[in-house]
């Protein structure tokens, strides 16, 4: 019976070492990483700006606040413009009465020429006076046109999608054509790093960087790809540009960490689930010849996530290219 037991527990061994999961570990290029400071930016800020002059009578909007393209931030009030219509206005319907009467000393001067009574200079004159009307009539309705767009372009919109960072005027505040109202940041987020001259030439365009997972409320670290590097050294130091998605609503200029490549070395790299802990020391199961699977020490270095391997370990020593591991 004794025999049966411990029969069954090698078949139930066998059978978890099959069931296990493997890796066949081989050195990898990894990077020396940096830690460096980056600044959250947004790739553009555009103002919105009044296109009349006047006073602000609404204000729509809040430092922080979410708008959408188009949408109304203020309103800006000319009364010179209400006043301008409404003597355009007078001025049209004087243009019209005169155009009636051109019109109709035209026809006067059209039926006397054709009856022989009247002259041909006066019919021309009747006709000149005609088109003089018509045309004076047509100006003052196209400068009418000109002040209600003017008096439309009264609201201020937001130029883009995205968030209001700043509003330099209140209610009653007097503006000019072309003054900004307020400024809007896409919601397109970047990262604008600083990076010490002295490792300038190690980071190039398509590089990774690791955004702590913290920085973003995440329990996972995040990755991001430099899009830009700037050609100009400005105080020891080179500006890149990274892009990182699921950046969130983050402030604009706040400061988070992130690493960078500085070099890179030859190392292996394994999941942290393939470590065991006994008293102190570090062992792999690591499978040997005819199946047997063995423990080996091993020295661990410093967790270096990678995209494709979030909770990726770095092993020092203990590891050779080609060895199969097998979980716990």
């Amino acid at each position: 019976m004794r025999t049966l037991s411990l029969l069954s527990l090698l078949l139930l061994g066998v059978a978890d070492a099959a069931l296990a999961a493997e890796m066949t570990v081989h050195p990898v290029q990894l990077a020396d990483e940096k830690a460096v400071f980056a600044t959250v930016e947004s790739r553009n800020v555009v103002p919105a700006r009044a296109r009349i002059g006047g006073t602000i009578v609404e204000l729509a909007v809040r430092e922080g606040d979410a708008v959408k393209q188009g949408q109304m931030i203020a309103v800006v009030s000319d009364p010179k413009l209400l006043l301008q219509i409404q003597s355009l206005d007078a001025q049209i319907q004087g243009a019209q009465s005169r155009l009636a009467q051109s019109q109709l000393d035209l026809s006067r001067a059209q039926t006397l020429a054709h009856t022989g009574a009247g002259s041909q200079a006066t019919f021309d004159a009747a006709a000149t006076a005609a088109r003089v009307a018509q045309s004076s009539l047509n100006s003052l309705q196209s400068q009418r046109d000109v002040a209600r767009e003017q008096l439309a372009e009264a609201a201020v919109l937001a130029p883009s999608d995205g968030r209001v960072l700043n509003v330099p005027v209140i209610n009653g505040s007097v503006v000019m054509p072309g003054d900004a109202v307020a400024s809007v940041a896409e919601r397109d987020y970047q990262l604008r790093l600083s990076v010490p001259e002295r490792h300038a030439h190690l980071v190039h365009t398509g590089d990774t960087v690791r955004i702590d997972g913290e920085e973003f409320g995440q329990t996972a670290p995040s990755f991001g790809k430099i899009s830009l590097i700037y050609p100009q050294i400005q105080d020891g130091r080179v500006h890149v540009d990274a892009t990182a998605a699921g950046m969130g609503d983050y402030f604009v200029g706040e400061r988070i960490r992130v690493w960078v490549s500085a070099g890179s070395r030859s190392s292996f790299v394994i999941p942290q689930g393939f470590v065991i802990t006994r008293f102190g020391v570090d062992y792999v199961h690591l499978r040997a010849a005819q199946d047997r699977v063995i423990d080996i020490p091993i020295q661990r270095g410093q967790a270096v996530p990678r995209p494709e391997m979030s909770d990726g370990l770095e092993i020092l020593s203990g590891l050779s290219d080609g060895d199969v591991l097998v979980t716990p």
